[in-house]
């Protein structure tokens, strides 16, 4: 037995979430549909200028502890805030919703990290993150015995953005694997993607990383091609076990010797995408780490996708858990 089922690394940032019209993304240089990195003076910019907002904690890979732990999962988070206001709000939110959050604050600047994200009427939504606190988060956060004792440590790409914290993803791959545990990751974005496709594939071939999560622009962009199935034939040589995700199409999920078509589930309306991709993570590890089949691991992270894109915010506001027994997964 494992103390936990899941442990996620990630940045821990609280999300300012808006709805704009397309005009306001061109007028103000957005990238649609990315994750895009800012400074301190275009937070301020961007801030002073969206309409009514959202406070709602955020971050990939708090959103997939926060879904872990929905299904009744055991999750524990490792990710860094500033002693401030959002930070404060930050370890309210993953702690009360059961999560194991132990990470020290940080005492001085920068503050806790903050992402404007913007919400079109299609749904979609373009992320400005300023990562602050984020940068912070270095090998001195990891808590070994968390490490130990968790049955697969997950992190997000973002997480090459800021330095210190590649060499904290490293350190839990050690100790994960020294204890025989598993790791997992996320491509995160496709411009994630590009700026780092090399260090992402030596992570993957090098069986630094054992469980891959992707969707479909990440897995092109991985490849540098246009062809999808070529994609997923490189994706499943390149590690043990892969998921990508193809929006309404659903998923699939491949090992060298095994494909498994996963539906996404029937919604009325998309309200936004904030957290879908996080939350399929979480409903795949949930199954997972219970020992559950490939093809109920799919069945239940396209649940959990499906729910959270029917809602504002990135976490889930319905009990995963319940959706599940109502679904009959579990």
């Amino acid at each position: 037995m494992t103390k936990y089922d899941v442990l996620t690394v990630g940045n821990a940032i609280v999300d300012i979430i808006a709805r704009c019209d397309e005009n306001f993304i061109t007028d103000n240089g957005i990238i649609k549909g990315a994750m895009n990195l800012i400074d301190a003076e275009r937070a301020e910019l961007l801030y002073s200028r969206m309409g009514p907002a959202l406070e709602a904690s955020g971050g990939s890979a708090g959103n997939t502890a926060s879904g872990v732990a929905s299904f009744g999962g055991r999750a524990a988070y490792f990710g860094k805030v500033a002693s401030d206001q959002l930070g404060d709000i930050f370890i309210h939110d993953i702690r009360a919703q059961g999560v194991h959050f132990e990470t020290k604050p940080l005492a001085g600047t920068p503050p806790t990290a903050r992402s404007m994200i913007f919400v079109t009427p299609d749904g979609e939504r373009s992320m400005n993150t300023y990562l602050g606190a984020c940068v912070e988060l270095g090998p001195e956060d990891v808590e070994e015995q968390v490490v130990a004792d968790a049955r697969v440590t997950y992190f997000e790409g973002y997480l090459w953005d800021p330095p210190r914290a590649k060499d904290a993803i490293r350190e839990c791959a050690r100790i994960a694997h020294a204890n025989g545990r598993e790791v997992s990751m996320t491509l995160s974005d496709s411009f994630c993607v590009h700026r780092y496709r090399g260090e992402f594939l030596d992570l993957m071939r090098s069986g630094t990383v054992d469980i891959v999560f992707a969707n479909k622009a990440e897995a092109l962009a991985l490849y540098e091609t246009e062809d999808f199935e070529e994609a997923l034939r490189r994706i499943a040589e390149d590690c043990r076990l892969a998921a990508v995700t193809m929006s309404e199409e659903g998923s699939v999920i491949l090992t060298k010797g095994e494909r498994t078509k996963v539906d996404a589930i029937s919604i009325p309306r998309v309200v936004d995408t904030t957290g879908a991709g996080d939350l399929y993570a979480a409903g795949f590890l949930y199954g997972y780490t219970a020992g559950r089949s490939l093809a109920d691991c799919g069945r239940l992270g396209s649940l959990a996708a499906g729910l959270v894109i029917q809602q504002v915010g990135p976490r889930p506001l319905l009990s995963l858990a319940e959706e599940g027994r109502k679904a009959g997964l579990i």
